[in-house]
């Protein structure tokens, strides 16, 4: 995983470091369409996003039903919500098409969910659990989601500008 994220980090690098400031949100696409080897590379990355979406797309909506708490999965609903997320997803695509609003906004929100909003969350369904808990657990607690809370909208609102 460790040798994943360091080849990955030091390719951004280089395709940044090549482009500086006028980096593209999908960095081949600052490559020139007669390049012969971005063309190949273009072609992989399309490879490895047809052939991994589908397992990307069934968490995604397996995580929708789990959300909605839907205890039998027929067929017929599986195939309609497959439908419907998938029509949702390209609309986005279509109405969004730069990659990199999609990932800062993506990483301002999440990000802040994961570091601040989650453990905050667990923490209060902790502290709702002791026998007796203090005020100052249960005020601590609803402090830190609220923080998070605004670093989270503050991160949105500073992706969309």
């Amino acid at each position: 995983f460790g040798i994943s994220i360091g080849l990955f980090a030091s390719i951004a690098a280089m395709g940044f470091l090549t482009f500086g400031g006028n980096s593209a949100g999908l960095i081949l696409s600052n490559y020139s369409p007669k390049d012969k080897l971005m063309g190949i590379s273009k072609i992989a990355v399309a490879f490895s996003l047809v052939f991994s979406y589908p397992l990307a797309f069934v968490g995604f909506r397996e995580g929708v039903l789990d959300l909605l708490k839907v205890k039998e999965r027929k067929p017929a609903l599986l195939n309609s919500l497959t439908v419907g997320l998938l029509s949702f997803v390209t609309l986005l695509a279509l109405v969004i098409p730069d990659v990199s609003f999609v990932l800062s906004f993506a990483g301002s929100t999440l990000g802040n969910a994961l570091v601040y909003i989650f453990p905050a969350l667990m923490f209060r369904g902790a502290v709702k659990k002791l026998p007796s808990p203090s005020k100052l657990q249960k005020l601590e607690s609803k402090v830190v989601v609220g923080t998070g809370l605004f670093g989270l909208i503050m991160g949105a609102l500073g992706a969309v500008k």
